[in-house]
């Protein structure tokens, strides 16, 4: 979050920025796969955020709220987050627990719960079947909406126990193919316009 403003977050001589920091590295140490992708999912959100012109403090909210967005994690028994093969169904349903983890924590801070509904939608689908309410099209928040788009790029392109990092050009047509789909179509559209500047 080294390119951050302010988002009301420095307050009584406290720097929010430096505990978000602290609370997503101990996500990192939970969980290897993490490391890093909140950053870039972070970095990604900041970029496609300025693509969009929002307003400077909306901004903010979703660069945090990315950076943020995976938290409840925390939540997940280790046997479930780390298991190097496929989830089986019980634990898929388990894992899909993670986002309303994560709105649940950030509703404890008085500065971070106007996150929580970012955090917990973000794995909305534009097209009502995601989870963990099935919002459908602009029901969902456009933070999350971002934050969908940049958590599959750096997810499809990493490694992962049971497969190998996609290619780009795999990506970018995945995302392509589920415009209106899985993805906010006119979001989905300015990333693949832009794709160099998020992907670099």
């Amino acid at each position: 979050m080294n390119r951050g403003s302010e988002f009301k977050l420095c307050t009584g001589g406290i720097d929010y920025h430096e505990i978000i920091e602290c609370i997503v590295s101990a996500l990192d140490a939970k969980d290897p796969y993490t490391a890093g992708h909140s950053q870039r999912v972070s970095d990604m959100a900041l970029t496609l955020s300025e693509l969009l012109e929002l307003d400077k403090d909306e901004i903010e909210k979703i660069h945090i709220a990315a950076h943020l967005h995976d938290i409840g994690k925390i939540g997940v028994p280790d046997s479930v987050l780390n298991k190097p093969d496929k989830l089986s169904e019980a634990e898929w349903e388990c894992m899909k627990k993670h986002p309303r983890i994560g709105a649940d924590i950030l509703s404890k801070s008085r500065h971070l719960k106007e996150l929580k509904d970012i955090v917990l939608y973000h794995h909305e689908r534009f097209d009502g079947n995601g989870y963990p309410e099935g919002l459908k099209g602009e029901e969902i928040p456009l933070g999350a909406r971002i934050i969908a788009i940049c958590d599959s790029i750096d997810t499809m392109t990493s490694d992962r126990g049971y497969r190998s990092a996609y290619s780009l050009k795999h990506c970018y047509k995945e995302i392509e193919k589920n415009l209106g789909i899985m993805y906010d179509p006119v979001i989905g559209a300015l990333a693949l316009k832009h794709w160099g500047r998020l992907t670099f």
